[in-house]
């Protein structure tokens, strides 16, 4: 069996390809590049590795459940005021490094946060608490579309803000025979993926410390969609809501692995995903098929290598309108695969 899929190989620059390759840790490991992977900090940003006894903090990356959530709207596009509501948006959700939410938000992640099995976590309460709710910077977002049937959707990008990189930063030190809260270089992007071994204690709390920050991401993303109908005085209808910096325990080949998606989201047959594209292009929500390599393969991932149609649809030229910070989306149910 290949241990390693590349889809859109020409397309794909030559460091993505070898840093993947240097990802694969043992001859049962299995791994996919995606059409349109990047070059990232260890592993590549559209790559996805099955490992059979490793946990990849590498693969997981800085921003712990970094992902997406779009909801469908009961309102007509054409009903609002865009730039009044994104101004409003901008006035009550905190976007950027570090910015505290402006109003302090109770959440039951918080009780679970008190409590966390990897116990460091516990004294990231007040920066949890500042934080949820945030949007954060860079390529993570807020923003307004509209479905060809014109209805209005909210989309959202982001992770578990500092609560995740804080956790991340400490496990890099522990990686390094340092204590949690001591500096260690990260190292750069040619640096090796930090694994654990599955079995080992340093593997499971750092198991245990991420799926923390993933319910801390869901209810962040949750938070700010939930703000979002407030202000618009809408109501949800179809909501779609992954992570895509994420590890799973997965059953692929009739075998146990432990699956880690850099920037790709999971797209199992009937599962919806949602891939927020870039300001010149069509957002789509997609939703995974059986495909000929689905049963060879760990997974299906749209985000970039499951979208198929979405790839074939943006060289076809379709363009994403935008007028006053509302986009034009595609809602559909296309089929996607590797």
């Amino acid at each position: 069996m290949n241990k390693l899929k590349i889809f859109g190989e020409p397309i794909i620059d030559a460091n993505s390809i070898e840093q993947i390759k240097r990802c694969l840790s043992g001859p049962d490991d299995r791994a996919t590049l995606t059409a349109d992977a990047h070059y990232g900090y260890g592993h590549p940003i559209g790559g996805v590795v099955a490992y059979k006894d490793k946990i990849s903090l590498s693969g997981v990356g800085f921003d712990i459940a970094c992902g997406n959530k779009a909801c469908q709207t009961n309102i007509r596009a054409t009903d609002i005021d865009t730039g009044k509501v994104m101004d409003e948006i901008f006035k009550q959700i905190g976007f950027g490094i570090g910015r505290p939410n402006p109003k302090p938000i109770d959440h039951p992640v918080f009780d679970d946060i008190s409590k966390a099995g990897f116990a460091p976590q516990r004294a990231m309460m007040k920066l949890a608490m500042d934080q949820l709710g945030t949007v954060g910077s860079g390529n993570h977002f807020v923003d307004l579309f509209e479905d060809e049937d014109g209805w209005l959707w909210i989309g959202i990008h982001f992770g578990s803000r500092g609560f995740g990189h804080k956790t991340t930063m400490g496990f890099i030190s522990l990686s390094k025979g340092k204590k949690f809260d001591e500096h260690a270089p990260e190292g750069g992007m040619d640096a090796p993926p930090i694994l654990f071994d599955a079995g080992s204690a340093l593997g499971q709390d750092y198991l245990s410390a991420m799926r923390l920050a993933g319910q801390y991401a869901y209810a962040g993303r949750d938070v700010v969609v939930n703000k979002v109908l407030e202000i618009l005085g809408a109501q949800p209808v179809f909501e779609v809501h992954n992570h895509h910096n994420f590890l799973w325990e997965e059953e692929h080949f009739g075998e146990k692995y432990h699956v880690v998606r850099k920037g790709a989201t999971p797209a199992f047959p009937g599962q919806y995903g949602f891939v927020g594209a870039t300001m010149g292009d069509t957002s789509v929500i997609i939703r995974g098929t059986v495909f000929h390599c689905t049963r060879r393969r760990p997974g299906d991932e749209p985000q970039p290598g499951c979208r198929k149609k979405t790839l074939a649809q943006r060289q076809g030229g379709i363009p994403e309108q935008r007028t006053g910070g509302l986009a034009r989306r595609k809602k559909i149910h296309e089929s996607t695969g590797h």
